[in-house]
């Protein structure tokens, strides 16, 4: 599959690469900001929707908004993808407000 068919298939024009090594090393593209972290919790806000990635000992080595790149270390159990972009957004909140209420 080219680029170009990912491009179609997703309706978008963003590519966004996560690698995880070994469960203990994970990189982010195409990150706008990261919301909130602590050692159990990472939430990032990516340009296809807020990430959020759960485990222990979670600590962010790398973070350069000049290239939109984050590395998460630690053992890492899941990550999982929400979308903020919804337009039920604006009526219900965002996620975070939701959490810190």
């Amino acid at each position: 599959m080219t680029v170009d068919e990912r491009k179609v298939i997703n309706n978008t024009s963003v590519i966004q690469n996560l690698i995880l090594e070994n469960r203990g090393k994970l990189s982010v593209s195409g990150v706008l900001d990261v919301l909130s972290f602590d050692d159990q919790v990472v939430i990032i806000e990516t340009e296809l929707g807020l990430l959020t990635i759960k485990g222990d000992s979670l600590r962010i080595n790398k973070l350069s908004i000049d290239t939109s790149e984050v590395i998460v270390e630690g053992d890492i159990s899941s990550m999982n993808y929400s979308d903020n972009k919804s337009s039920d957004k604006t009526k219900s909140g965002s996620f975070i407000s939701k959490i810190f209420k």
